[in-house]
């Protein structure tokens, strides 16, 4: 198995409802992620995915994210805009843009300080 790893960021507001404590008030991050994908084939040029073509596509979940309020964003008007709900969210988001079937994405850690972070992974990806 190949894998490989970007990093990106985005910054957002966000507060947690129904938290008891200062997160329920709307406060920003300087968020940072990491998203790794997998496969067992490379292409005819030795690569899994240029990745130019992953940046490419991770850019554009941030675009829907970034300098937002999260809790405006329909994909969060019901569910809270936590770390853990946000690295599903790209996960997802990233899994339905890869049109190769070589290529999966394993998981998404998502930094909300550089000593918290949370990851999501299906399928085996582990976190």
């Amino acid at each position: 198995m190949y894998e490989l790893c970007i990093k990106s960021h985005f910054s957002a507001a966000h507060h947690l409802r129904g938290y008891a404590g200062s997160c329920e008030e709307m406060h920003g991050h300087n968020w940072e992620i990491e998203v790794f994908v997998g496969g067992d084939h490379l292409d005819d040029t030795g690569m899994l995915i240029d990745f130019r073509e992953l940046k490419r596509l991770v850019a554009h979940l941030m675009d829907q994210l970034d300098h937002k309020d999260l809790n405006t964003l329909e994909m969060f008007r019901t569910i809270n805009p936590s770390s853990e709900h946000i690295a599903r969210y790209l996960y997802r988001g990233l899994a339905a843009s890869l049109t190769d079937p070589r290529i999966t994405v394993r998981r998404v850690r998502v930094f909300e300080t550089p000593s918290c972070s949370a990851c999501y992974g299906e399928e085996g990806g582990g976190c």
